[in-house]
């Protein structure tokens, strides 16, 4: 007897049509009806079977309780800026933080991978509401398909720079991102993986052969600062994570970009963007500077803006490509560093 590709409780969401077809010829139907079911899922976004009108409306009704996988939206959060903010309730009633970011040309959403985060960055509300799980791979295409549902735009590009670290849960991250790029039609070079650095993972995912960017966060230009910045440092050193990042280009031929968060006072002078550039000489890189987004609890400041542009312009002029990163979501807690998982929350 053949066991089901989608167990009891096993989400549709994730499978691939292959996988869908099978499903619904094991439960009586025609394997033509795997496609639709596909098509419903990833590019028309169903919650529920019921609502699958090419489907026979009793055959709908023996398979209604199925689990396809969908969150709940618990909280809508817009800004003036067309940024939205997305609390979203998980099956198990764990919340989630997501962000639609939308421009005039493109629609960017800005994706979680675990519920909290594990590393204790001291500037990022995330990492200092603890953690909790890691996502599974239907729970993070759900977050793809719920922005561009609700926002009615076709999703573009993504960023895993949400609640979590993406290569503390590098299998369901891969299985996701293959989905989103083979079933919902997102280009893999337009997928962006965000990392503080994990031991040996770098290299792992390399081995994914996936042609996203990988994007890693520095903070510092020595050990000594990052690890006050960022207390899982400790155990990954900087010289260790670049060449982990040379193994990267050299395995994936994609360059690798470079995230700082600038911190008034503490990462934020010339003197360390010039230092910067002489840790990352050597290979093809970027730069993406941010500047601090505030929360409620740490005293950090954020740099002005002309502490900002010297720190790019020393950077320049020492032949680093650099990019600073445009604040969005500010007003709802929606900006970098500024997502946490509230399992009551309704700001």
């Amino acid at each position: 007897m053949t066991t089901s590709v989608a167990a009891k409780n096993t989400p549709l969401l994730g499978l691939s049509k292959a996988e869908l077809s099978d499903w619904v010829e094991e439960r009586g139907q025609p394997r033509y009806r795997g496609s639709q079911l596909h098509d419903w899922l990833y590019h028309k976004g169903v919650r529920s079977l019921e609502e699958i009108s090419a489907f026979p409306k009793a055959w709908r009704q023996q398979v209604a309780k199925t689990f396809v996988g969908r969150s709940q939206i618990h909280l809508r959060k817009p800004t003036p800026d067309g940024t939205v903010k997305y609390l979203l309730k998980l099956e198990d009633g764990a919340i989630v933080e997501t962000v639609g970011i939308p421009t005039s040309k493109r629609l960017t959403v800005c994706v979680s991978s675990q519920v909290g985060c594990p590393m204790a960055c001291d500037f990022c509300a995330t990492g200092k509401g603890g953690f909790e799980r890691n996502l599974g791979r239907h729970e993070i295409i759900d977050q793809v398909l719920t922005v561009q549902g609700d926002m009615g735009q076709r999703v573009s590009h993504l960023v895993f720079m949400g609640m979590g670290e993406p290569l503390l849960n590098v299998e369901n991250l891969v299985a996701a991102i293959q989905v989103l790029n083979q079933d919902v039609g997102i280009g893999q070079r337009n997928i962006t993986v965000s990392t503080v650095g994990i031991p040996n993972q770098i290299v792992r995912f390399a081995k994914s052969n996936l042609q996203v960017t990988l994007a890693v966060s520095l903070h510092a230009a020595d050990q000594a600062l990052r690890e006050q910045i960022i207390p899982s440092a400790e155990k990954y050193p900087i010289e260790s994570i670049l060449n982990d990042c040379r193994q990267y280009v050299e395995m994936t031929g994609r360059r690798v970009s470079f995230e700082y968060t600038l911190l008034s006072g503490l990462n934020d002078s010339p003197q360390q963007a010039t230092k910067l550039a002489q840790l990352i000489r050597g290979f093809q890189s970027h730069v993406n500077l941010i500047p601090y987004n505030p929360i409620a609890d740490a005293d950090y400041k954020r740099p002005s803006d002309r502490a900002v542009k010297l720190f790019a312009q020393t950077l320049m002029d020492l032949n680093i490509t650099v990019s600073v990163r445009r604040t969005r979501g500010l007003e709802a807690d929606a900006a970098c560093g500024q997502l946490r998982s509230q399992k009551n929350s309704s700001r």
